[in-house]
């Protein structure tokens, strides 16, 4: 961007502006989406809120996997697992205690947790496991195409789930035309929002990088900061805003939702476009899979010796864990 410092501080603002505005209506619409339908905010959260939060995800990884960077695409999956649930939701459940609908959260949790290790069992190679910590690993092309015959298995049982059993496409008998009609329009205005975030986030970030380097902080330091960040801004905003407006359940949903996507939509999506697969170098094993899964095991732990919330304690736990992998990602990725 070759716009001058005052120019680029108003379209900062602008988008921040537009950005608050669509997790506000985002937020809002899932909300009542969610008392429409009779289910948990929890299940809108994650399924259609996560879906469009994760498209920034989905788009970096297939370009990165088209491009011949196969091990961007599959390390900005891994690594927003890693960004969703221990920074997002550490800051959310620090802001106030999340409460839990412990039905719903454990049967989404459970797909969550075993999503992070199918990837890792994936990766593995057929030659001896030991070499992977050498070799590294490879995600094959048709795994990628399993990962999304899931991600459709996965949004069907969620909708199924959903329903209480009844199929996918039924319809209530007591649902007037006019309450489906409404029901539709809070859908749509639901995805507006989810466009809103989306685009406000894809905006802001060029943005905040191009005023970063006018202002002389090394690009090194933007890269590792602001990109890496960039791409997870949609589920920080949603969070934040749903934890700010007494919906917290949305945002656990959202985190969730957001980890099963990486792993079946995200890394699914981008080893599809790529004949060898996606590369998973050797840090991959000793640093960022075992992060992802020990990070995926705490949160699953915290549900079970959690009462009706998520505490600010286990906030704090998952924040912790969250910079102790960065750093050690930085000291020993190489």
């Amino acid at each position: 961007m070759q716009q001058a410092l005052p120019v680029l501080f108003l379209l900062m603002a602008i988008t921040v502006i537009v950005l608050g505005k669509g997790a506000d209506l985002l937020v809002d619409e899932a909300v009542l989406v969610s008392r429409q339908l009779g289910v948990s905010p929890l299940l809108i959260g994650a399924t259609i809120v996560s879906l469009g939060t994760t498209l920034p995800e989905a788009a970096v990884s297939v370009l990165a996997a088209i491009q011949g960077r196969p091990g961007i695409a599959l390390g900005n999956a891994v690594g927003s697992i890693i960004c969703d649930t221990g920074l997002i939701l550490g800051i959310a459940t620090l802001l106030s205690p999340l409460p839990l609908d412990r039905r719903v959260v454990n049967r989404q949790g459970w797909v969550q947790f075993f999503a992070g290790l199918l990837l890792v069992v994936a990766c593995i190679p057929f030659f001896p496991t030991r070499q992977i910590f050498l070799l590294g690993g490879m995600l094959p092309q048709f795994m990628g195409f399993f990962f999304l015959l899931l991600l459709a298995g996965y949004f069907w049982l969620s909708f199924h789930w959903a329903r209480g059993g009844r199929l996918p496409g039924a319809v209530e008998p007591s649902a007037r035309p006019g309450e489906r009609s409404r029901q539709s329009g809070s859908v749509i205005k639901l995805l507006g929002g989810i466009a809103l975030v989306v685009g406000a986030s894809d905006v802001l970030i060029p943005v905040v990088q191009a005023i970063a380097l006018r202002l002389a902080i090394p690009e090194g330091v933007v890269g590792a900061t602001l990109v890496a960040f960039g791409t997870s801004l949609p589920e920080l905003v949603t969070a934040v805003t749903a934890v700010r407006k007494g919906a917290g359940e949305l945002a656990i949903g959202n985190v969730i939702g957001a980890d099963i996507l990486n792993v079946l939509f995200v890394a699914g999506a981008a080893a599809t476009v790529t004949r060898p697969g996606l590369l998973a170098p050797p840090h991959f094993f000793q640093t960022l899979f075992p992060a992802m899964l020990i990070i995926l095991a705490v949160f699953r732990i915290g549900i079970y010796f959690s009462g009706a919330h998520l505490t600010r304690g286990f906030g704090l736990t998952l924040l912790g864990l969250y910079v102790g992998t960065t750093l050690l990602s930085y000291t020993h990725g190489g």
